[in-house]
């Protein structure tokens, strides 16, 4: 292997942190009553048809066929701050990037089918990940040195489609299981120029990525009536190693797939009417993030082990109200403490911390049958000082500040047949 070859190696050791959290950034945006809400109790509460993206067996409650569909706008806001490393000559400032994130527009659709007293199927559309930044701009920073393998493009967005059936056992107990069809696509840059010694390679591609694909996963659920005012709800998601192919590059290898493991998700959420105007409902939701050990490319000779990570399982805890104004007007709240994932890796391509959530909702009643649905969050993350190290030689361990928010606002329209 000649000097080239060793030296991009050695640059590429780290570079996937920043796809791992990308491909780890779970979206809470399946609906605008979701939304609303902070998703609190959606796995039971069961008052329009988007309830199928969090429990299959939630259908049972329907004796009406039920449509639901929506739009969720992602106004994200990722900032990087003060990128610094530090050698025995200088101390090096890549400066900052104000604007890394790419917004989102993130549809969704839902059709519940009652089929007789015991079984109801239903079919959605709608997307549980996705991200995308772009800090690339702090490789132009006229530094002798830039760290061209932490700063890139990552972008990643899954969609799920999903086929489910539900059936009730008796009053209060009901059982439902899903198919999920999950189509990805995501792209991945590390490229720029490395200049001066030791590395001095000139314009470098360390990874080119634009692959996409499809995988089969599953979802299994049970609800508990306790009786009409009170309810019980659970699910466990089980979630596929994804595997894209298509232009998949790699230290200057081409491969065929990249393999990508998804995390398992169990929630359970409970509904409680306390009166004909309020009720309050909660979720507590489980994220097998422990699971997510390696990225690998295949399809040449070897395959290779493209990153290991360390990360930890996670919880989101919600908790939300609703108060019904009158027959033309529902109103919603909710609140959400989402734990974040990294526990030893960092990086500064994907911010993440743990979130905070404040949400607000409303339901516009056009009838009997139908409504138009609105949801308002706004996510706060933590100020996280990033340390994460460069395989370019001369660099070594790269410091930086971030920070991730988002507002998301959220309409739909829903309808019973």
């Amino acid at each position: 292997m000649d000097k080239r070859k060793l030296s991009l190696v050695a640059i590429s050791a780290s570079l996937l942190t920043g796809q791992s959290l990308a491909a780890g950034f779970q979206l809470n945006s399946q609906s605008a009553t979701g939304i609303g809400r902070a998703f609190s109790g959606d796995a039971v509460i069961a008052d329009n048809a988007s309830v199928l993206s969090r429990n299959p067996a939630a259908m049972a409650m329907f004796d009406r066929k039920a449509l639901s569909l929506g739009l969720t706008y992602a106004d994200v806001d990722v900032t990087i701050k003060d990128v610094t490393y530090s050698t025995p000559f200088a101390d090096e400032d890549l400066g900052s990037e104000n604007d890394a994130a790419d917004n989102k527009v993130i549809p969704n659709i839902y059709y519940i089918h009652p089929i007789n007293d015991s079984f109801a199927v239903g079919v959605g559309a709608f997307s549980n990940f996705g991200t995308g930044t772009d800090i690339s701009s702090l490789n132009n920073t006229g530094a002798s040195l830039t760290p061209v393998d932490l700063l890139g493009e990552t972008e990643i967005v899954t969609s799920n489609f999903n086929a489910s059936v539900s059936y009730r056992i008796n009053q209060q107990f009901s059982i439902g299981v899903g198919l999920d069809l999950i189509y990805g696509e995501g792209k991945l840059k590390r490229q720029g120029e490395i200049v001066g010694e030791p590395a001095n390679l000139g314009q470098a591609t360390l990874v080119d990525v634009e692959a996409d694909g499809w995988a089969l996963g599953g979802i299994l659920g049970a609800t508990y009536e306790i009786n009409d005012k009170n309810r019980l709800g659970m699910s466990y998601r089980i979630s596929p190693t994804f595997k894209a192919d298509g232009k998949v590059e790699y230290q200057t290898q081409n491969y065929d797939e990249i393999h990508i493991p998804l995390p398992n998700i169990f929630q359970i959420a409970g509904y409680h009417e306390l009166s004909p105007s309020w009720a309050v409902h909660y979720t507590a939701q489980h994220t097998s993030w422990g699971d997510f050990e390696h990225i690998t490319v295949t399809g040449s000779n070897p395959d290779a082990t493209v990153k290991s990570y360390q990360w930890k399982n996670s919880w989101l805890f919600s908790v939300g109200g609703t108060y019904t104004i009158n027959q033309n007007w529902t109103a919603r709240a909710g609140y959400m403490h989402d734990k974040g994932v990294v526990d030893e890796i960092s990086s500064l391509s994907i911010p993440d911390s743990d979130r905070n959530w404040y949400t607000a909702g409303a339901s516009y009643h056009l009838n009997k049958n139908s409504s138009i649905d609105f949801g308002l969050a706004f996510v706060r993350g933590e100020d996280v000082e990033v340390r994460e190290m460069s395989g370019i030689p001369g660099i070594g361990e790269v410091i930086g500040h971030t920070r991730s928010d988002a507002i998301y606002y959220s309409m739909q329209y829903s309808h019973l047949f």
